[in-house]
């Protein structure tokens, strides 16, 4: 799916840049703004302290059970405190719920492997690593990463007692329940359209648009410009909840983001074309006058199937049923690709340049509605029982239309369709298992600052160790600047929150009563200012809270809270040290790098296309091979510029557009696929001087996307980090191809103005990337 930049709002400021009193007035401007009776930062401490204060007190004054009290309070803080999960309430339930084996698992081992300081060490390294890894697979286990690893962390250290496993286990499920409840039923979220919904009215404003295309005046009305935007926009994965944005490996959700990518496709077309068919269409230096124009009637037919076609996507994602077969729009295309042939032949106005251009993209828009309709169909399948898709009367895996004199074939697009989820799983998994993946590098750095905080807590006998754990998990972020700013702060934080500490058990004393009523008190401002008012405060105030809670389990002093900074300070400089030695520039350099490759790639395809277009017809697995390095770039960078999104930016990365090169490689894969797929009757190929020419375009633009890539490498390896420049355009008769139709078959008109059509795009995609300072689009 293709990630774009949050621009639903002003961007968040960088951290350590805003005062305290200003966080609080944003935060709660933009509670006024939402409509939201109750703050999420509120409805969330609300949760958390019920949920941790119900578990806790039953535990402990109910049953006398203080270990059990202390995990049921921990496995709260752990799975809404300290983890993320995003979604509603319920929907974090469901999270939690079938993350409790798991927690069980975490919690057993932790228990076992504290026999040993070295062997709590490797257990601590291996699932460190592989439970920060996971994060790969989505946004909502990955949210649960850093929950699941104190379920870990907690029982690791000494005493070694497997005798009271029980209660350990009694406790995290006791704690779980009351989570699971409280987010169930306890303050709703309010309610929002799901990812299928947004689907089915861009499916909706789709239709719209084709049936007003497919009518006199043949043009869009001003709302239907404007529905096919807005459902465009509310499409865009930055305007979609984390829960909700189709992220994950399973058939569904991979169907899910390529129907939500083909629908914006196909709103972008429709619009295009009502552009086209009311301004003038410029080709090379020639410009041919573009008056509003009857689309014909084979046109008129393909226009009114891609409407039926997009209702019954509409229909599919609102029921849950798959759609039908889109046999009609198939044989609709096919004829209307017959009728193009035949009048590039006959020669006259139906060959002429700004038809040729109109019907390329009528021949776009519906290509985009059959993906889309082939891509609910997997999602919708995915999602059925098996029993259904066999009575459904037609295979589970999409078939690409047959181009002409050739058999049906499974579209490569679509490889996912009938493969496993486990299969799946893996595939997503060994996409990421490099060092070039940020993904690895966090799971890498995680696990490592986490084992050598197990260790020196160990050596050191530290006393509650499992502290130092914690702040080296919850401090060390993705650049080594970023964790130096959050460990200065969480360090003052964490000092002024343990003097009050100090001075809270002095005076308090042994009474734990009065610690039974602060307690939920501190609490919930801990988990109400503390994400509000940033790092250092919420670093008080949970130091604050949990000497409150272990003064109830044990007789305390002010030395508990001396211990806690201790245990923070500790961490703290193990972070400090993981940031600066493990990939220390964080998801903007491999954003860098990643981008880079991908141009590369890209210019890569570009011209194997064009070679091939004047070749002999490639077999799907030879255009699979040679789409495969695009994809993987694609993933690279897609996942390095969703981190590079929380760090702060550097001046250079301002006057790039990232979002423009990652859909300039969709836009190659795509436009690729279609011409090689559709490139008409056997034997049918450009001729010698439209193949010379589209080559050379080819080559031209090719170099320009390699040279942006060299700039990129030379930001990386020390030069000045100014803006890389656009590279320059060479003359504009490279896109002419007027003159070039001389000895190309009639049959080839098609395919050369195809061509050039999809080469242009690509030229004016690398334009964006770089664009001039005036209207550059930084980073946000």
């Amino acid at each position: 799916m293709d990630a774009e930049p949050e621009d639903g709002g002003p961007a968040p400021p960088a951290p350590g840049r805003v005062s305290r009193p200003r966080a609080l007035r944003l935060a709660l401007a933009g509670w006024r703004t939402s409509g939201d009776p109750v703050p999420t930062t509120i409805r969330r401490a609300v949760r958390i302290t019920l949920a941790a204060c119900a578990g806790f007190y039953t535990c402990l004054y109910g049953f006398h059970q203080p270990v059990a009290a202390t995990y049921a309070l921990f496995s709260v803080v752990a799975m809404a405190g300290l983890s993320r999960i995003p979604g509603s309430g319920r929907q974090r339930a469901a999270t939690i719920v079938t993350t409790l084996p798991l927690a069980w698992l975490l919690v057993t081992a932790g228990t076992l492997l504290a026999v040993r300081t070295w062997a709590a060490v490797a257990g601590m390294a291996v699932i460190g690593f592989a439970l920060a890894f996971s994060a790969v697979t989505g946004p909502r286990l990955g949210g649960a990463v850093p929950g699941l690893q104190l379920l870990y962390i907690l029982p690791c250290f000494p005493p070694f007692a497997p005798q009271i496993l029980d209660e350990r286990l009694a406790g995290t499920t006791l704690g779980i329940a009351a989570l699971v409840t409280a987010e169930h039923f306890l303050l709703p979220d309010p309610g929002r359209p799901s990812f299928p919904q947004l689907l089915a009215t861009a499916a909706d404003a789709a239709g719209r648009c084709a049936g007003e295309l497919a009518q006199a005046p043949w043009t869009l009305s001003g709302a239907a410009r404007r529905q096919a935007r807005a459902a465009a926009e509310a499409l865009r994965p930055a305007r979609i909840p984390e829960a909700d944005r189709p992220a994950g490996p399973s058939a569904r959700q991979r169907g899910l983001a390529h129907a939500g990518a083909a629908s914006r496709e196909l709103l972008a077309r429709l619009q295009d074309l009502a552009v086209l068919r009311e301004q003038p269409v410029a080709l090379g230096t020639s410009t041919v006058p573009g008056p509003t124009l009857h689309p014909g009637a084979l046109g008129q037919q393909l226009l009114g199937d891609v409407r039926a076609e997009a209702a019954a996507a509409a229909l599919a994602l609102r029921s849950g049923v798959a759609p039908p077969s889109p046999s009609a729009l198939k044989e609709s295309l096919r004829a209307f690709r017959h009728e193009r042939a035949a009048h590039c032949e006959a020669g006259g106005d139906g060959a002429s340049p700004a038809v040729l251009r109109r019907q390329a993209e009528l021949i776009d828009a519906a290509e985009a509605a059959l993906t889309t309709l082939r891509a609910v169909d997997v999602a919708s399948r995915a999602a059925a029982p098996p029993d259904r898709n066999r009575t459904a009367g037609r295979p589970a895996h999409p078939e690409r239309p047959a181009a002409d004199g050739e058999r049906a074939l499974p579209d490569s697009t679509f490889w996912y369709a009938r493969m496993s989820l486990p299969a799946l799983l893996w595939h997503r998994l060994a996409g990421h298992l490099g060092r070039r993946s940020v993904y690895f590098q966090n799971a890498v750095r995680t696990s490592l600052g986490l084992a050598l905080a197990r260790t020196v807590a160990g050596v050191m006998s530290l006393p509650h160790g499992f502290w130092a754990m914690l702040a080296a998990l919850t401090l060390t972020r993705t650049t080594a600047l970023q964790t130096r700013t959050t460990v200065r702060q969480a360090l003052t934080g964490t000092l002024l929150g343990a003097m009050a500490a100090a001075g809270f058990l002095v005076l308090v004393g042994r009474d734990s009563g009065v610690y039974a009523v602060a307690l939920p008190v501190i609490m919930l401002a801990t988990f109400c200012l503390g994400p509000t008012l940033g790092v250092g405060w919420a670093q008080a105030l949970f130091t604050l809270t949990v000497s409150t809670v272990f003064a109830q389990l044990a007789p305390a002093g002010w030395h508990l809270a001396e211990a806690r900074f201790l245990d923070v300070f500790t961490g703290s400089l193990i972070g400090l040290l993981c940031g600066l030695f493990a990939w220390p520039r964080g998801g903007l350099d491999e954003l860098r790098r990643d981008t880079g490759s991908l141009l590369r790639t890209v210019a890569e395809t570009l011209t194997s296309t064009v070679t091939a277009l004047s070749g002999e017809r490639d077999g799907p697995a030879r255009r699979a091979r040679r789409d495969q390095p695009v994809r993987h770039a694609l993933v690279l960078m897609e996942s390095s510029y969703a981190q590079a999104q929380n760090e702060p930016a550097v001046p250079w990365a301002d006057h790039l557009d990232w979002q423009a090169a990652i859909i300039a490689g969709h836009h190659a894969v795509r436009g690729a696929e279609r011409l090689l797929d559709h490139r008409g009757p056997p034997g049918t190929r450009l001729g010698p001087v439209a193949s010379t020419r589209t080559t050379g375009f080819a080559e031209d633009v090719a170099a320009r996307y390699l040279l942006l890539a060299d700039e990129l490498d030379d930001i990386g390896a020390g030069a000045p980090a100014g803006p890389p420049a656009p590279p320059a355009r060479q003359p504009a008769e490279r896109t002419v191809f007027a003159d070039a139709r001389s000895d190309t078959p009639p049959a080839a008109l098609p395919l050369l103005f195809d061509t050039g059509a999809w080469l242009q795009g690509l030229d004016a995609d690398l334009g964006r990337i770089t664009p001039a300072p005036s209207r550059s689009t930084g980073v946000s």
